[in-house]
């Protein structure tokens, strides 16, 4: 079951602090943080580790790069009252913003070839998502997507919702 991890502004505000004074590192410190093409940082941003996930559960799914692509998007509901839904989508939708990642980027175990992997978000959740990074984690103890939220004030001891 993969786990999803959230960072408040607050937190990552201050980790960003601790770093400018030198006490500890910021929240994205050794992260290649990949910038969608033809957009500007203040749109969704995904790291390399991200990058190659999506692209491996794609070809697991049988989800093809140049039509479909994942879904973000953010729901009512968890302990503080939004939480995330990440999912395949065979196409975006009308109105959805479309970020495209990594093209030209291979990554180990990449069968696409360096293709672009698509990012579908809709207009509501983009209010909550923007300026936010997606991370990839894997450890011993856990692994899942990570949600780095600059817009994200408060999230629940799971882990797994925030209020904004």
């Amino acid at each position: 079951m993969a786990m999803v991890t959230l960072q408040t502004a607050e937190e990552m505000k201050a980790a960003q602090e601790a770093a400018a004074s030198g006490q500890t590192k910021d929240a994205l410190a050794g992260m290649n943080v990949l910038t969608p093409q033809g957009e500007e940082q203040k749109g969704i941003r995904i790291t390399e580790k991200a990058l190659k996930r999506i692209r491996v559960a794609m070809a697991k799914e049988g989800v093809s790069p140049e039509q479909g692509g994942l879904r973000l998007g953010i729901q009512g509901g968890g302990c503080s009252g939004l939480s995330y839904n990440i999912r395949f989508d065979t196409q975006p939708r009308e109105r959805d913003r479309v970020y495209l990642f990594g093209e030209g980027i291979e990554t180990v175990g990449d069968t696409t070839g360096g293709k672009a992997v698509r990012i579908f978000v809709d207009p509501k959740s983009f209010i909550y998502l923007h300026g936010m990074v997606l991370d990839f984690e894997e450890t011993l103890m856990r692994q899942g997507f990570n949600f780095i939220n600059p817009n994200s004030t408060k999230s629940c001891g799971c882990g797994s919702s925030f209020s904004a």
